[in-house]
């Protein structure tokens, strides 16, 4: 399929903006069979990894602040993080070049039932819930989109009776005009401010991953979330519903599990990976699947999963304190979800990237249930701002990462636990939540 589809644009030229490893199979997919490639990117390229390689392969660099001049290709993939109505772009559109994105192509080409999620908070354990029940199950599975594999690249192998599982950020659902056969949305709030014009966009933004449904589709929906209501009057398919606060979801959970018209589907002690969050997580994910995965697997998977890593995940216990990493608590309403997991005292390490977000939410959560905050990088004056408003003095900042690991460890005492939850991205001081996170567990395990 892929070498057919390639071989459409011999001696056209397909451009790509935006590098990026992911992106790498795809470029040399069109060099191979006779595309003239051309990689446009603001930054300079020429110290990465894959340049000379594909400098060899006859791939063009169009780099620095004028890189989207000129545009002329057949074909534009653009990588996630750029947006479809940059100058350039638009009028490349208006030159007859067909716009795309490899999300979009893998819709469009792919043979496989679609089952994908987005969601502010959530998506990813939800989305890797989704592709181990299915598995669990004994379906073949490809997980991929925002997380895992290049799914565009693994067309070829993908067959008609597979599940392709997808998470996908408002990013790339700009981009798409096809929806999948399911869809989950776990919620919606403020998030990606710094990107996005506005939060309207923002909603826009999530609702395209049902716009394109139609009547046999499946949108899952949580009731607790302020825009469920909204989604709901424009979802074109059947919609299902989740909900911790009221039985009026189709499932439903409280502190004993997660349930079914009353009948409880697997106890909450059951269930290994801690948190309220991690409940609606499971229920969105079983809601999607439930006709596909039996009580039995969902059991099954439930009482093995660890969790996903980042994501609350165990570092190690050292005199009595437990170290946690939740890097990937990028915004307020992560961090918030994140902290209500505990039971016990915390002393929380928070702050990074400012993504233009408000932190009042964090006011009151963190006075009521956090023993002491270390706040370090681009956003601590303005999350120690948000904590004098409410009269929360129990935090110091400091300018460094190790510093602020060390400064936690000083003031644990045994029995409580350190948890980075960063309410904020890690652009200020890393490449990306994963090497924050990594970091982190680097200078635990050297404590």
């Amino acid at each position: 399929m892929l070498k057919e589809y390639a071989s459409n644009y011999k001696g056209k030229t397909v451009g790509f903006v935006g590098m990026g490893v992911s992106n790498l199979p795809v470029i040399k997919l069109f060099a191979a069979n006779g595309a003239s490639c051309i990689v446009r990117d603001k930054n300079d390229l020429s110290d990465r990894d894959f340049y000379s390689e594909l400098v060899n392969l006859g791939v063009d660099f169009i780099c620095g602040e004028n890189y989207l001049d000129g545009i002329n290709e057949t074909l534009l993939f653009l990588s996630p993080a750029v947006r479809p109505d940059l100058n350039g772009i638009d009028q490349a559109r208006k030159n007859g070049t067909r716009v795309t994105s490899e999300m979009e192509e893998f819709f469009r080409l792919c043979p496989c039932k679609k089952i994908a999620v987005t969601g502010s908070d959530g998506k990813t354990t939800t989305t890797t819930l989704i592709a181990k029940l299915l598995e669990a199950q004994g379906y073949k599975v490809w997980l991929g989109g925002n997380i895992g594999v290049n799914l565009f690249a693994t067309l070829d192998d993908i067959t008609e009776n597979d599940y392709a599982v997808i998470e996908l950020s408002s990013f790339q659902l700009m981009k798409l005009s096809e929806s999948p056969d399911i869809a989950v949305v776990t919620n919606v709030a403020p998030n990606h401010l710094d990107w996005h014009i506005d939060m309207n966009e923002y909603v826009e933004a999530k609702k395209r991953i049902f716009s394109f449904q139609n009547s046999s589709s499946l949108l899952v929906l949580n009731l607790d979330d302020e825009y469920s209501e909204e989604f709901k009057k424009c979802a074109k398919g059947n919609v299902r519903t989740i909900s911790g606060n009221t039985q009026n979801g189709d499932i439903y959970f409280n502190d004993d599990g997660i349930f079914e018209n009353g009948k409880c589907l697997v106890n909450d002690n059951d269930i290994r990976i801690v948190g309220r969050h991690n409940r609606y997580n499971y229920s969105a994910a079983y809601s999607a699947v439930k006709e596909l995965v039996s009580v039995e697997t969902l059991n099954k998977v439930a009482s093995e999963f660890g969790g996903v890593e980042h994501r609350i995940e165990f570092v190690r216990e050292l005199d009595g304190v437990k170290y946690y990493n939740s890097s990937i608590d990028s915004s307020p309403s992560r961090t918030s979800a994140c902290v209500n997991s505990f039971k016990t005292p915390i002393i929380a390490i928070c702050g990074g990237y400012d993504k233009n977000i408000p932190y009042e939410p964090l006011g009151e959560l963190f006075k009521n249930k956090v023993k002491y905050t270390v706040l370090c990088g681009a956003t601590a004056k303005k999350i120690a701002a948000v904590f004098d408003s409410v009269g929360y003095g129990e935090y110091v900042i400091t300018d460094n990462f190790e510093a602020a690991v060390k400064l936690a460890k000083e003031k644990a005492l045994s029995g409580d636990n350190v948890v980075l939850t960063p309410a904020s991205a890690s652009f200020d001081m890393f490449k990306n939540f994963a090497v924050r996170g990594n970091t982190f567990k680097k200078i635990v395990n050297s404590l």
